[in-house]
């Protein structure tokens, strides 16, 4: 069964205030839509996804989006959220037998709820994650007839009961929510506006089960929410930026050959041989960012750059740097300082030092003086003392991002 996820990305919080999407700030050290995007790359049953984000971020979405573990195809918002839901459900794979939809606020669902979703929706074409009402529900109206009501009344300072509604049949509505392509089809036709799918499909005639939801699914709407999220995320071990620095360690050889420009730094250095390279072959930059990839917690440059990508041909080893620079600012984490040991025979590249040290405090972001950069020869052992191969070592200090 081919498997379709959507994550709603597409609105600006406004009821969440400040000048940053809220999709975007981070809990427990990595960004709300990171962690909901993940929940759907990583999960077995997930075949695409499908992000909508405001159109400023759509045309440069966060790097964590670009470099994921399985594609993900990134398309305008809208309006509204059924706009945003739409431009993303014509995005997807013709192959999809089921179209599950997620607001990206809801960063901690889980992969067993994701699951059930799927498989109700997959039975009966309708399916909505759902809460049970712990509370004695009460359906109410504002009371215009009180002494001098009017303007006072209107702004619902008097609220007054209706009725007591039977606890046992009120359900809070969560997402993920699923359908078959046909049922969403049709709910989304009908151009109405509504909070969620489920909605939709109630009012194109379509019945959707009910799928027991989680308490920890919440969704975060205001600040206020970030501290309950926090505090799920630490007790969840999710929290990927303690209050401390972290250390990661980078190495990188690479062979030289004729032909091939010698780039060390960021900077072309004269020399008659080159190292050899799916990229320019940097081991400086390759080195530190393994190093800052290892101490963010986020893979190895293998992973996030392979060399049997053709996006990575001839790419320049500064920019691939300047990439996992913002990997590790996603995750909570700056780069404070770094320090690399070059091991070569030939050339010398003292007097280019200074000019590597710029470019890779460019690169990362921070000042050149905290960049140490230091050249060794291996004394006529191995390959690398042979002249055949260059290599590098690196460590990398993060520290958290402070807001």
């Amino acid at each position: 069964m081919f498997v379709t996820a959507i994550i709603a990305a597409g609105g600006r919080g406004t009821r969440f205030g400040g000048t940053r999407p809220k999709q975007l700030m981070l809990i427990g050290g990595r960004p709300i839509l990171d962690r909901s995007v993940s929940a759907f790359t990583g999960h077995p049953l997930v075949h695409e996804v499908v992000v909508s984000l405001p159109g400023e971020l759509a045309g440069d979405p966060p790097e964590y989006l670009r470099q994921s573990t399985r594609p993900v195809r990134v398309v305008a918002g809208g309006v509204r959220r059924q706009d945003s839901v739409a431009n993303a459900f014509r995005a997807i794979d013709q192959r999809s037998e089921v179209v599950i939809i997620h607001d990206a606020a809801r960063p901690f669902v889980s992969a067993d709820l994701i699951t059930r979703t799927i498989a109700a929706a997959a039975e009966c074409g309708a399916a909505a994650a759902a809460m049970p009402a712990r509370d004695t529900v009460k359906r109410a109206e504002t009371d215009d007839r009180r002494p001098g009501g009017g303007e006072s009344a209107r702004s619902g300072d008097a609220v007054m009961v209706v009725e007591t509604l039977p606890r046992e049949t009120i359900f809070l509505a969560q997402t993920p929510q699923a359908f078959r392509p046909d049922v969403l089809r049709s709910a989304l036709a009908l151009g109405i506006t509504a909070t969620d799918e489920a909605a939709l499909a109630e009012k194109a005639g379509h019945r959707v089960r009910l799928v027991q939801g989680e308490a920890t699914n919440i969704k975060v709407t205001t600040p206020e929410d970030l501290v309950f999220a926090d505090a799920i995320a630490r007790s969840a071990g999710l929290q990927a930026a303690p209050n401390v620095g972290r250390a990661g360690t980078g190495y990188d050889l690479h062979r030289l050959v004729p032909g091939r420009p010698f780039v060390l730094g960021g900077v072309a250095v004269p020399s008659a041989v080159g190292a050899s390279g799916h990229s320019d072959a940097d081991v400086a930059c390759h080195a530190i960012t393994d190093a800052i990839l290892g101490a963010a917690c986020r893979g190895d440059i293998g992973q996030h750059f392979p060399d049997n990508d053709p996006r990575w041909k001839d790419a320049s080893s500064l920019d691939l740097l300047g990439r996992a620079t913002q990997l590790a600012a996603d995750a909570g984490f700056e780069v404070a300082n770094v320090d690399v040991t070059v091991v070569l025979e030939a050339p010398k590249i003292g007097r280019y030092i200074n000019d590597m040290r710029r470019a890779v405090a460019a690169a990362i972001g921070i000042d050149a003086s905290a960049v140490s950069i230091k050249a060794k020869t291996n004394e006529g052992l191995d390959a690398v003392g042979r002249g055949e191969a260059v290599a590098a070592h690196a460590i990398a200090m993060l520290r958290p991002v402070q807001h």
